[in-house]
């Protein structure tokens, strides 16, 4: 079911320089002070090309577009990227350790041109909606560069970890690049263009149904920038990286929620509503959450007070904390609506139990500290076609973009 191709990206050149000082994390995951940081690093830096500079002077005729497709040119005319000499996938391993637990995993992948697939087709799922300003931005970055800067992260079922021996296989005796990102995760990348591993590694993959892990509005517009163009065959795939569901370095962290700005919440009669048990620190839920419980929803609510409490109750067939939280104490009790939650009033998004208490003791009205979205939970709604809340699941490290662009030539 899933067609998976090797392609001959551009890569940096040596003549770019050091290239963590040339590699990013995601567009949407780029602060404006990690902007700053990553044009203070390089000329030559990613972020130049996937989220530039914008000036009050920007026009229809130079913007921020188009200063894109003009970087990127100069940089391929100038051998800042070359493109490699014959197709072929990459092996990409992150080692890193997770916050909150401190321990260590390896998460293994590899790159590769994946088809662009309807989702009615039943090859490629989604897991979350999305919206229509990311994509019209990502779609004007597309239409003037004609490149995909950028990698997909998709995941496969096989829990006989055939592919990832596959890859170990490939690996075992070559160099690759390292690379040590911001937040202390090591990326390793090799290049395989031997016949026989990446005949095995497609054919492995050609009966796997595909979940889209992050990167749902980055494929839709590569989906839409495909139908819009019928006879560019080189929009007809894109580049992802492929994880196994199964592997046991894949981890799913918990995207917190702050709320402030409610003018009649209470925090007693809060509390009072929904029998929360009163903790005696943040550690005691850290230790709890360290502790799975399936048949339990637990919510934690800390408040400006420091006081943290726990919402627990049986968890019902299908249910998942994060419909609860939004549906039930944000929704009905709280009365923040759906499209408050789309548009990002009242609400605020954190990694880590430490950084989102200190929002609440910093002047929030509440912090509501959830447990990690398990993969069982995220494949069961993908795969029966449903969709989760926004931000229901940070799969961690991120994938850093830079490692290969795929110019849509043909």
């Amino acid at each position: 079911m899933a067609r998976i191709y090797p392609f001959q990206p551009y890569r940096y050149s040596a003549k770019a320089g050091a290239i963590e000082n040339l590699v990013t994390q995601p567009y949407d995951k780029i602060s404006p002070a990690m902007q700053a940081r990553y044009l203070s690093l390089s000329p030559h830096n990613l972020v130049r090309l996937i989220l530039g500079e914008r000036f009050p002077t920007d026009s229809d005729h130079d913007n921020v577009y188009t200063r894109s497709a003009s970087t990127l040119s100069a940089w391929i005319a100038n051998g800042i990227l070359e493109r490699e000499s014959a197709p072929s996938l990459y092996a990409y391993y992150q080692k890193f350790t997770v916050p909150d637990t401190g321990q260590t995993l390896e998460r293994k992948g590899f790159i590769g041109l994946g088809a662009l697939e309807e989702y009615s087709a039943g090859v490629v799922h989604r897991h979350e909606q999305t919206l229509s300003g990311p994509k019209k931005d990502r779609m004007e970055l597309v239409r003037h560069t004609r490149a995909q800067f950028e990698l997909l992260f998709l995941l496969y079922p096989d829990p006989d970890l055939t592919i990832d021996k596959i890859l170990d296989a490939a690996v075992a005796d070559a160099s690759g690049v390292v690379i040590k990102d911001e937040y202390e995760a090591v990326h390793r990348l090799w290049r395989i263009s031997d016949p026989s591993a990446v005949r095995g590694i497609q054919e492995s993959m050609a009966d796997k149904k595909l979940l889209i892990a992050d990167g749902h509005h980055r494929y839709e517009t590569a989906l839409a920038f495909r139908n819009d163009n019928p006879g560019l065959a080189d929009a007809a795939s894109v580049p992802m990286t492929f994880v196994n569901m199964h592997s046991p370095g894949l981890e799913i962290l918990a995207t917190h929620r702050v709320v402030r700005g409610l003018t009649s919440f209470d925090p007693a009669t809060f509390l009072a509503k929904i029998q929360g048990r009163q903790l005696g620190s943040l550690d005691e839920l850290r230790h709890l959450f360290r502790v799975p419980s399936p048949a339990k929803i637990r919510i934690g609510i800390a408040l400006r007070s420091g006081e943290i409490s726990l919402y627990e109750r049986n968890r019902e067939l299908g249910e998942l904390d994060v419909n609860v939280l939004h549906q039930y104490l944000l929704g009905s009790l709280l009365g923040i609506s759906e499209e408050a939650v789309r548009e990002e009033k009242h609400i605020e998004y954190v990694r880590g139990l430490d950084a989102a208490y200190a929002k609440v003791r910093e002047g929030a009205d509440a912090t509501f500290l959830l447990e990690p979205t398990t993969m069982e939970q995220v494949a069961n709604v993908a795969f029966s076609g449903g969709v989760m809340p926004q931000k229901s699941t940070d799969f961690y490290p991120k994938l850093l973009s830079g490692l290969t662009i795929h110019k849509l030539e043909r």
